[in-house]
């Protein structure tokens, strides 16, 4: 295999009211009231045309804060170590993290969400329409974590978060 460089650039900004990670929903599932918006890069503006008929969106981001990725890692639902890409871990080979959020509105180039579990200031690398049509799977196997309860998965999804609306 060759190794070969791929790059990416940021199309805009994330901005949320999270700062720290420790204080931040593990999922957008856990982040209802968690507000925030995108700014995207005026030059990729014209790409957001007709993206308001929309009630959701995919956010592919950058993990900018995750440090060195790990093979390895011990899940926040759970205390056991779980192989990284059997996981949604920022600590990954390639630190690129997915997060369906609700989009709320669009203004020029700026985007308005709710249930947004990212840290402001994270780097923008794609946006992709959530659509039922092609996204919604009724019967799914989910590995590990159908032996987590949802009250265990709520309380330990919202980490230290204690704002936005409760669960």
């Amino acid at each position: 295999m060759s190794d070969s460089t791929i790059v990416y650039r940021p199309i805009g900004v994330i901005h949320s009211e999270h700062v720290m990670a420790e204080k931040t929903p593990i999922q957008s599932a856990y982040a209802k009231g968690c507000k925030g918006w995108v700014e995207l890069f005026p030059e990729f503006a014209e790409g957001l045309l007709d993206v308001k008929g929309f009630s959701h969106i995919y956010l592919i981001y950058h993990f900018h804060q995750a440090g060195p990725g790990k093979l390895k890692v011990k899940p926040f639902l759970q205390d056991i170590d779980r192989g990284v890409f059997a996981t949604r871990s920022p600590h990954r080979p390639n630190p690129i993290g997915l997060s369906v959020v609700e989009l709320i509105g669009c203004e020029g180039n700026v985007l308005h969400l709710d249930c947004v579990d990212i840290l402001d200031g994270t780097p923008l690398l794609d946006i992709k329409p959530y659509t039922a049509k092609f996204d919604r799977i009724d019967a799914t196997r989910n590995g590990w974590q159908d032996d987590i309860d949802d009250e265990t998965a709520r309380q330990r999804g919202r980490r230290n978060y204690t704002g936005g609306d409760a669960l």
